[in-house]
């Protein structure tokens, strides 16, 4: 009769799961925690407004768990940035390298990263805002991105020169002048409506070529190097 009137120890008792309350990861990593601030980042939803504690229940972690992977928020949005910037160099690398022609090249390039705007890709998006409403740090993250894009893109300015024989004037200047107009316009392409992104699209290769058929023209006036 006792031993029905006895309480069973709590090591012998399953606790049951609060409705609604997802479990806590007993390990997590890096990727899990970008995994989880890539759901809630968006083309309207900036990395900088993001909390711990909303990434943490994102992730399925105690806030103290954060830790583990990342200083703060602004480690975790830095890695983000790199991320982002990995993910479009592939891309747009690809892009170029399929191409055979300067023209192509620009044409490929330029649908390449509109492509992946409208397919809306979060990573992209982070790189565009950050780079305008981000903190100072997050700004700096998103400019060495360009910049590793500015270098890439000018050593294929200069092989593609030496293949046509065409000539650069500045490539290194050129490729700073494309990418800078490229993330710029993007910036702008986030907020159109889709029917208008064709147009646009058509309208930022020409601006490319332009800057291209510049420097080409330049090349062959002879002027001088910087």
């Amino acid at each position: 009769m006792s031993s029905i009137l006895t309480t069973p120890s709590d090591s012998s008792v399953t606790k049951p799961t609060v409705p609604g309350t997802p479990g806590r990861k007993a390990v997590i990593s890096r990727e899990d925690i970008i995994a989880a601030a890539l759901k809630l980042v968006g083309p309207n939803r900036s990395v900088s407004t993001l909390s711990l504690r909303e990434v943490a229940r994102a992730a399925g972690i105690a806030p103290n768990s954060f830790y583990r992977q990342f200083r703060d928020m602004d480690e975790l949005a830095v890695a983000l940035i790199e991320r982002a910037g990995e993910s479009l160099r592939q891309i747009i690398g690809a892009a170029r390298q399929r191409a055979s022609a300067d023209r192509s090249v620009v044409r490929s390039s330029v649908e390449a990263f509109m492509d992946q705007l409208r397919s809306d890709d979060k990573l992209l998006h982070i790189l565009l805002r950050e780079g305008t409403v981000g903190s100072d740090a997050f700004k700096r993250a998103v400019d060495r991105q360009l910049n590793f894009f500015e270098e890439e893109l000018r050593l294929d300015l200069i092989r593609l020169g030496e293949a046509n024989k065409t000539g650069l004037c500045e490539p290194g200047l050129t490729a700073k002048a494309i990418t800078r107009l490229v993330f710029a316009m993007g910036s702008t392409a986030m907020d159109l409506p889709e029917e208008q992104l064709p147009e646009f699209t058509e309208q930022l290769a020409f601006m490319v070529r332009m800057i291209v058929t510049g420097t080409q023209t330049l090349a062959e006036k002879g002027k001088p190097a910087r």
